[in-house]
């Protein structure tokens, strides 16, 4: 609790900083997001627990907090800075292995422009995925097993140049494979890269990359990763997004052996008016060598997803949506009632307010 009231106290020191200047150098936006959520999983886990390779609305059986959040943004010719403190599953266990007082931290970030290049520095959302924390950000309730398992977030130094409105290239020096806090004997730089294409209004191509450890260096293990997606709005109601990460890591330190992982999927939404619109997602996850996703079957985890989401928003600022999925897997790596299945399912709905 006391660490909660710091960081609350933190926020709000910043806040007045902020805001004391901001009619002078630039402008100071306060936004608050917060989705409630209740998941039923076919499977009845005791522990009420969804299986372990979600992190987000991942309780079942009860009523919850994904993510509440509130955030600080200022931004000026020159400078911009965020600070967005959080609670909820989300934060709980996306950031489990960060030392507590980072558990509440959505982004701290400052950066400064130098002549065409943006220079941030600190804790910032990944330059990974199409998916964010954000819920109503997104096509669809829950998260894609791709955007589960690959950076929500990231910590380090970034730089960003956008020669006009159609290119985007950005580096980043990053302290690991989503860490704020770096792996105990782990002093091996890791990088990221970004690249993203505007050809029209209507359409976005990305790719971003990995490369670094996410192991102490006495058994370093490089790994090197590719994201690559597009999303492409055919009309004004209809729109998709399609994207495959792909993956590899050395099996053991120094090797040219290399174990990979690969995650194709698409997500289509279409909205039949402002108010009310669904959403669909096939996807596929196969990580024969359990990297990512461990299950000590003989086919590690090779699953395939498909979900259905309706969304409804009754007035500004308000989104309830409803949510089917069920996943299918080669091997029987999902338990109900401590009996191997291969399949796995649940409904979830959920409540999202923001300002």
């Amino acid at each position: 609790m006391k660490k909660t009231i710091l960081l609350a106290g933190m926020l709000a020191a910043t806040i007045h900083s902020y805001g004391q200047d901001s009619t002078k150098n630039g402008t100071l936006t306060i936004s608050g997001y917060a989705e409630a959520y209740y998941s039923y999983n076919f499977a009845e886990p005791a522990n009420h627990q969804a299986p372990g390779f979600l992190y987000s609305y991942n309780k079942h059986n009860e009523l919850n907090i994904n993510m509440a959040m509130v955030k600080a943004n200022y931004t000026s010719d020159r400078v911009r800075a965020n600070v967005g403190l959080m609670t909820g599953t989300y934060a709980q266990y996306n950031l489990a292995a960060e030392p507590s007082i980072f558990q509440y931290v959505y982004e701290a970030n400052a950066g400064v422009r130098v002549g065409q290049v943006w220079i941030d520095a600190g804790i910032m959302p990944s330059h990974i995925g199409f998916e964010s924390a954000i819920g109503k950000d997104c096509y669809t309730l829950t998260r894609s097993i791709m955007a589960e398992n690959t950076p929500y977030y990231e910590a380090g130094v970034k730089a960003t140049w956008a020669p006009n409105d159609q290119w985007s290239f950005a580096a980043m020096y990053l302290n690991g494979w989503q860490r704020i806090k770096k792996v105990d004997g782990n002093q091996t730089p890791s990088f990221g890269t970004q690249i993203v294409f505007k050809p029209s209004s209507k359409v976005l191509l990305n790719w971003s990359t990995y490369i670094g450890s996410d192991t102490p260096d006495s058994t370093r293990k490089m790994r090197y990763f590719n994201d690559l997606y597009g999303t492409f709005s055919i009309t004004d109601k209809f729109s998709f997004t399609a994207g495959c990460d792909y993956g590899l890591q050395q099996k053991e330190k120094g090797s040219g052996d290399y174990s990979s992982w690969v995650s194709p999927i698409i997500v289509a939404r279409y909205a039949f008016t402002p108010k009310f619109a669904l959403a669909g997602r096939a996807e596929y996850y196969a990580d024969k060598d359990g990297v990512i996703i461990a299950t000590g079957t003989p086919n590690g985890f090779k699953t395939s997803g498909f979900s259905l989401n309706a969304d409804f928003t009754p007035v500004n600022n308000v989104m309830f949506r409803i949510e089917g999925r069920v996943f299918d897997g080669k091997d029987k790596t999902f338990i109900k009632q401590e009996t191997p299945k291969n399949t796995n399912g649940a409904i979830t709905a959920s409540l999202a307010v923001w300002f």
